[in-house]
């Protein structure tokens, strides 16, 4: 009797459980394919708002409209190019940081981990951080995308508890070898370090493909505007009437704004939900590595 209580117990737990599961697997899916659905909705259904679970009239009029814009196709190309050199930069500079912070031995090491510390918990503010950028010449440049992102403190942390892992006697045979310090940080460290080099590069790219708030800050001119601040303005300042132009021009028929939203979204999303899945076993050690702090 004890026995069947107990598996009536446990199997109540895993239906709750189960059904909890669903339900938060729901919600978070279920706007994504809200999105999804309306962005295929043909220009009448669109027009009606209505909620569904399949597309009624299938059309692909929204994303030829999204894909003929100059604007959105430079913007989908200056975020891939900033989320590309932005994480190569990125990985280099922290890894080669995180090297030299790893040692013991470092004159001055404590009151560097500290001053880059104060980094990570405050900052200067708004008006002197943009005042900076405009000083160093990087305000409605290409390169602030990339300079003020070259380093974190997190994740040097997580490269740094990953160094302490690597045996020292390695290093030692290399350098009784002749290898001198950037040497063994690029033959020997590094080669070694591809879990924890994939899951900063994780963390890098996201960020920079999902940011759209520098591009607000720093970015006038619409050669070098990213992809998200152009969705971001498209969905904030409702400002579609110059590609619902287009669409009524190429097909004859004036798309409801909402539907080029939603194909923009959709363009905008897909790539860094495709590049995910390949690297996000490496989220979970990356976590685990950064929990630990010697």
């Amino acid at each position: 009797m004890e026995m069947r209580r107990r598996f009536r117990r446990i199997s109540v737990f895993t239906i709750c459980n189960t059904l909890l599961m669903l339900a938060v697997c729901f919600i978070t899916l279920y706007p994504m394919y809200f999105v999804l659905i309306n962005s295929f909705n043909a220009p009448e259904q669109a027009l009606l708002g209505t909620v569904n679970w399949f597309p009624k009239a299938v059309s692909l009029d929204s994303y030829r409209v999204v894909f003929n814009d100059e604007n959105m196709m430079n913007g989908f190309l200056v975020t891939t190019l900033r989320t590309v050199i932005g994480t190569v930069v990125h990985v280099l500079f922290t890894a080669i940081v995180a090297y030299g912070m790893s040692k013991s031995n470092l004159i001055g090491r404590k009151v560097y981990m500290k001053i880059a510390l104060i980094t990570m918990l405050f900052s200067g503010g708004l008006i002197p951080t943009f005042i900076l950028m405009t000083k160093l010449g990087l305000y409605d440049n290409f390169l602030v995308f990339i300079i003020p992102a070259m380093y974190t403190f997190f994740d040097m942390v997580i490269f740094i508890s990953f160094y302490r892992t690597i045996p020292e006697s390695l290093e030692e045979s290399a350098k009784v070898d002749g290898a001198s310090d950037y040497g063994v940080l690029f033959k020997i460290v590094l080669p070694n370090s591809m879990a924890v080099i994939a899951t900063i590069s994780l963390f890098a790219a996201v960020y920079h493909w999902n940011d759209y708030y520098q591009g607000v800050l720093y970015i006038r001119s619409q050669e070098i505007l990213p992809l998200q601040t152009m969705l971001y303005k498209i969905i904030a300042e409702n400002s579609m009437s110059f590609m619902q132009q287009q669409a009524m021009a190429q097909f004859g028929a004036k798309l409801p704004g909402n539907s080029i939203k939603f194909a923009s979204m959709m363009v905008a999303t897909l790539p860094i939900l495709a590049f995910y899945p390949f690297i996000q076993r490496y989220l979970v050690k990356g976590v685990m590595i950064g929990a630990i702090k010697g």
